[in-house]
C-alpha cells in the first residue's frame, strides 16, 4: 500500500522549474484568504510558507473573513504593504475584480488561487474541479444507480460551485434523461457553510417527505451539513452522501459509513505550486513560461494561463493513502469505526 501511495502523490504533485529567470530573494509574497472556517485552508497556508520560507522570500496575509468587501480593502493593504506578487481564494470572484485590476495596472502578478477570477492576466491554479464533480457523482452513482438525488451545491458567488456541478451533471444526465435518477432537490450554499447545508438538506428532506436517496454535496462541509440533517431523520449512512476536501471530519464519516467519498486535493501540493509560481512570476518570469500551463476557456469568454492538479476519489477502499502520505493519523481516521470493518482501521 505504501508504494500505491506513494505512486498517487507522484501523479498529484507537479514541481515547479525554476529556470529561465534569475531567482531574487526577499520578494514579499501577499495572500488574501476568503476565510479560515475549513480546516484545509491552514493545510494550503503551512504549505505556502515552507515554500516561500525555503525561496527566501517573505509572506504576509489576509484574512477576508467571509466577507466581500473586507477582501477587497485586505488586497489593496496587501498591495500597501510592498507586495511583489499576490495569491487570491476569492471570496467572491466578481467582486474582487477592481482590487485585482489595481495590482494588475501597478505590475503586480496575481494567482487566482483554487477559485477562478475571471480575467485574462491572472494566473489560475487549481485542481480540475469538473474533474472532482465527476468522481463525487461517479461514486455516489456506483451507490444509487436510480432514485431520488438532492445536490448540495458551493457558493453561487464562487465560479468552482457552477465547474462542480457541470461535472457532476455530466455523469448524471444520461440517467436523469432516462429517468432513472430525479432531481428533487439543488440548491446553492451561500458562504459553503455547512449550516446553510443543513439548512437546504432538510427542507428537501422536508418537501420530498424524507425520500431521498443519494446527496452529490460539493464539499465536505456542505456533506457534513447534508449529513447532519440526514442523522437527524435516521437516514445517515443509508443515503450516499459525496464531499471534497479530505478534511480529516469526513474521512472519519467515510470510515464510518456516513460520508461514501471525499475528494482528495492534496493542498500541500496546492500550496507549494502556488508560492513557486509566484515566486517566478514576482521575478519577472512570463505566465506561459511556467512549466506545465495550459489556457483555460472561462465562462466569460477569456483564456488565463492555468495549472490544473489531479485529484483523487477517497473512499473505504483505499482510506490507507491518506494515512500513508501523512495527511491523517490513523487513530483520526478510525475514530468510532468498528473494528475490523475498514482495512485502513484494522
Amino acid at each position: 500500500m505504501k508504494k500505491f501511495a506513494t505512486a498517487i502523490l507522484a501523479g498529484v504533485a507537479m514541481t515547479v522549474a525554476l529556470g529561465g529567470v534569475a531567482s531574487a530573494k526577499d520578494k514579499v509574497i501577499g495572500v488574501s484568504w476568503s476565510n479560515f472556517q475549513e480546516e484545509r485552508w491552514k493545510t494550503d497556508e503551512a504549505a505556502i510558507k515552507k515554500a516561500l520560507e525555503a525561496a527566501g522570500d517573505k509572506y504576509i496575509s489576509a484574512d477576508a473573513q467571509s466577507s466581500a468587501s473586507k477582501q477587497l480593502t485586505d488586497v489593496e493593504s496587501l498591495i500597501s504593504q510592498g507586495a511583489n506578487a499576490l495569491i487570491i481564494l476569492a471570496q467572491d470572484a466578481s467582486a474582487i475584480g477592481p482590487a485585482v485590476q489595481k495590482a494588475l495596472d501597478e505590475g503586480i502578478p496575481v494567482i487566482a488561487y483554487d477559485r477562478l477570477i475571471d480575467n485574462p492576466d491572472v494566473f489560475y491554479l487549481t485542481f480540475d474541479n469538473k474533474e472532482v464533480g465527476r468522481m463525487e457523482a461517479r461514486e455516489v452513482f456506483k451507490v444509487k444507480p436510480e432514485g431520488n438525488y438532492v445536490f448540495i451545491k458551493g457558493n453561487g458567488a464562487d465560479p468552482n460551485a457552477d465547474f462542480l456541478f457541470e461535472g457532476q451533471m455530466e455523469v448524471l444526465k444520461e440517467a436523469i434523461d432516462a429517468g432513472k435518477i430525479k432531481n428533487v432537490g439543488e440548491a446553492y450554499t451561500d458562504g459553503w457553510l455547512p449550516a446553510n447545508a443543513q439548512k437546504n438538506m432538510e427542507q428537501f428532506l422536508t418537501t420530498n417527505d424524507n425520500k431521498v436517496d443519494a446527496v452529490v454535496a460539493s464539499n465536505d462541509g456542505t456533506a457534513g451539513g447534508a449529513i447532519a440533517a440526514l442523522d437527524a431523520q435516521g437516514l445517515a449512512g443509508s443515503v450516499p452522501v459525496s464531499g471534497q476536501d479530505a478534511d480529516h471530519a469526513a474521512l472519519n464519516r467515510v470510515a464510518l459509513g456516513t460520508q461514501t467519498v471525499s475528494i482528495w486535493k492534496d493542498s500541500r501540493e496546492l500550496g507549494r505550486n502556488a508560492a513557486e509560481i509566484a515566486s517566478q512570476l514576482a521575478d519577472g518570469k512570463a505566465a506561459d513560461q511556467v512549466a506545465g500551463v495550459t489556457k483555460f476557456k472561462t465562462p466569460g469568454g477569456n483564456e488565463p494561463v492555468s495549472l490544473f492538479l489531479t485529484p483523487i476519489p477517497i473512499t473505504k477502499t483505499n482510506l490507507n493513502a491518506v494515512i500513508e502520505a501523512g495527511w491523517v493519523t490513523k487513530d483520526v481516521v478510525c475514530a468510532g469505526v468498528t473494528a475490523g470493518s475498514v482495512d485502513a482501521c484494522k
